[in-house]
């Protein structure tokens, strides 16, 4: 019997090992996806064009757009913002500033990011666009800009509104473009408890994942009424970060089981590594050009996102063009670094030219001619 048991906890052990497979995943939402972070890849995803409410994850592209102020220089952490009488008789939630009150756009970010509060939301979106209806237009455009193809905002808050909708792959995407582009926004998504006016009103995370899942790095809730309960969940492990999107989910509680459902997938059965050569790349041969071969590098994307089943069986080729004639452009792609895995392919790095290589003239051809001639030396690229 003791060896039975032993053989049993082995296998058990093994199984534990072995990562869910996406089929097998239970999300009780209307629609959800899960992309990885630096590669943009969809890792699972159900209904994830259907457009539907966003509620309050609506303000994630609020968000992003301040973000992108900050980091452009056209607004900073430091600056005081007024609250117009419209900001102030914003409903929902709320940190309930009142009009004329000012707040620095560091504690108004606090805010929404970590209490969804709509009046410091539109505060925000007047301040940096000169009015509500104006910052709209530039989330509608930003929206565009990334390819947000089921999106429509009417509004900055997410509150409920005759066509504002979106759908699970856009909110992953401009969810990937703030924290991808923008990390500073980790201070105040990751904060649990905090306080303004100087201690003396509290906030309090309404995203439970930040305490309560290990790796937690944001991002934002929503619910009302019509949208049901609504959520992009980030984390980070082992330097992957995955996003989950849930959207229109019967209940709070099963918003977050869906959303850790999604990443305790993504995080058992992927990996992220980035792709080096094993050993030094070679050169290409240039024709007519100034120099006679060219160098190569690694593309600027590396990241490759791997199922670990197939990481360990991992098998690199380098495949280069045989010759290049000049005009040689710096990035320009002339060979590959290929992963395979068995006989399937499984990711392509682009190898690229390290520095550009110019035309000869025809002066330098001449003159070059002329040396071989008196020379004897063999005229080539």
């Amino acid at each position: 019997m003791k060896r039975i048991a032993a053989v049993l906890a082995v296998l058990l052990c093994l199984l534990a090992a072995v990562p869910v497979r996406a089929e097998a995943l239970t999300v009780d939402a209307a629609s959800c996806i899960l992309m990885e972070k630096e590669t943009g890849q969809v890792l699972y995803a159900v209904n994830e064009h259907q457009q539907l409410e966003p509620a309050s994850v609506t303000k994630i592209m609020t968000i992003l757009l301040v973000m992108e102020a900050i980091d452009e220089g056209r607004l900073s952490y430091e600056d005081l913002v007024t609250t117009s009488a419209y900001a102030a008789s914003m409903g929902g939630s709320q940190v309930y500033l009142k009009e004329n009150e000012q707040m620095s756009v560091e504690d108004l970010l606090k805010a929404v990011c970590v209490a969804s509060g709509n009046d410091a939301a539109v505060a925000l979106g007047e301040h940096l666009a000169g009015s509500a209806d104006a910052f709209v237009a530039q989330m509608n455009q930003r929206a565009a800009e990334l390819g947000m193809e089921d999106t429509h905002f009417v509004n900055c808050t997410g509150l409920p509104a005759e066509g504002h909708v979106t759908s699970a792959y856009d909110i992953a995407l401009m969810s990937r473009e703030l924290i991808l582009r923008h990390p500073d926004i980790r201070r105040f998504t990751t904060i649990w408890m905090d306080s303004l006016r100087n201690g003396a009103f509290t906030l309090s995370n309404t995203n439970r994942l930040i305490r309560y899942y290990e790796g937690a790095t944001g991002l934002k809730t929503g619910s009302t009424d019509s949208a049901l309960y609504c959520l992009s969940a980030t984390a980070e492990r082992e330097g992957m970060e995955l996003i989950a999107v849930i959207l229109k989910s019967p209940t709070s509680d099963k918003r977050f089981e869906g959303a850790k459902t999604l990443l305790n997938y993504g995080f058992a059965a992927y990996s992220l590594t980035h792709a080096s050569p094993e050993e030094p790349l070679p050169s290409v041969p240039v024709s007519m050009g100034t120099a006679g071969q060219v160098s190569l590098t690694l593309g600027e994307d590396t990241a490759l996102l791997l199922e670990k089943t197939v990481a360990p069986n991992l098998q690199q080729k380098v495949v280069v063009e045989p010759s290049v004639k000049a005009p040689v452009e710096r990035g320009q792609q002339l060979g590959t670094l290929r992963y395979t895995a068995g006989e399937e392919v499984v990711a392509e790095i682009p190898l690229v030219a390290a520095e550009s290589v110019p035309r000869l003239t025809y002066g330098q051809v001449l003159l070059r001619m002329l040396r071989c001639s008196f020379l004897m030396e063999p005229f080539g690229g």
